[in-house]
């Protein structure tokens, strides 16, 4: 099956990483790769010691959003981490960047030895034009019928083409969030 978590609220990757939990728990051997983030997440050093995981990034230590994505507080806020491009004209080093991350995705899936994968925050490289939909649907189409793959993809933004082929599509809402009172990201439960 593919999953799709999307949407505006927070908890698109918290639910993916339960999954995974939840996979590992009944035996299968689950393959993460993480778009647009590098080794600095609180919940990395955990995953790369858990048996039958595997964990991957494809990221820079700041994270790159298309001018116009952000409000003036929010991009003072990030301050340097955080690199803005014109619309349509993302760092080509980037887009490498995540182009090589799904190489190593794809051959990851297309090995069989997952029965779990997740492509964490694929869905932004999509919105963002940092990869094309021409360029996905390749790495998808091995879990598309079969019974013993299951892949998940995250990520605010996920595009119509992806959510017609899904076979699960949650869309998490913000109805309310601490940070419109100006709390920032907290360790271990944002970041």
């Amino acid at each position: 099956m593919l999953e799709i978590y999307t949407g505006s609220g927070k908890g698109k990757t918290t639910a993916a990483l339960g999954l995974a939990l939840r996979a590992l728990g009944a035996g299968h051997h689950v393959y993460i790769m993480q778009f647009m983030k590098s080794l600095a997440y609180s919940e990395q050093g955990v995953l790369m010691h858990l048996p039958g995981l595997e964990l991957h990034t494809s990221g820079k230590p700041f994270f790159i959003v298309p001018e116009g994505t952000l409000d003036e507080r929010s991009r003072r806020e990030l301050g340097d981490d955080i690199v803005v491009f014109p619309p349509g004209q993302p760092p080509a080093d980037y887009v490498a960047l995540i182009a090589r991350g799904l190489a190593e995705a794809h051959t990851a899936i297309a090995s069989g030895r997952y029965e779990l994968v997740i492509l964490d925050e694929l869905n932004v490289a999509l919105h963002f034009g940092l990869i094309s939909e021409s360029e996905v649907r390749p790495c998808l189409a091995p879990a598309i019928g079969n019974p013993d793959l299951e892949i998940i993809m995250t990520g605010r933004g996920a595009p119509d083409w992806l959510i017609d082929i899904a076979d699960l599509v949650t869309d998490m809402h913000e109805v309310k969030h601490y940070y419109a009172h100006g709390v920032a990201a907290r360790r271990g439960i944002e970041d």
